[in-house]
């Protein structure tokens, strides 16, 4: 039985914890896009020990439909209320809890 809070768990624990400018942290949740929570040089190994641990065939994720991520700059924050719109589906915690229940990736 897959237990999503340990999933949860697996990826606060694989992937480097974000803070504020005050160093606050700030969790990834469920639905935490891990896009722009995580940098293209860490998710890729974290999703693959997901897979690993989880027995989830990660190599059929099709990575073009949840990248380019656009990333939100300092002075953006201050100048502008408007959300970004991205054009990409947000890769979240929530959809590798659902593929681990299902035994394989169910998304893209």
């Amino acid at each position: 039985m897959v237990d999503e809070h340990q999933i949860l768990d697996f990826f606060r624990g694989e992937l480097s914890l974000m803070t504020t400018w005050s160093l606050k942290p700030i969790p990834i949740e469920f639905d935490t896009p891990l896009q722009g929570y995580a940098g293209w040089d860490e998710l890729p190994y974290a999703i693959q020990d997901f897979g690993k641990k989880y027995h989830v065939d990660t190599t059929v994720i099709n990575f073009d439909a949840y990248y380019p991520w656009k990333t939100e700059t300092v002075f953006r924050k201050y100048f502008s209320k408007d959300p970004i719109q991205q054009d990409v589906k947000p890769l979240t915690v929530r959809m590798f809890v659902e593929s681990a229940k299902a035994g394989r990736w169910l998304y893209d």
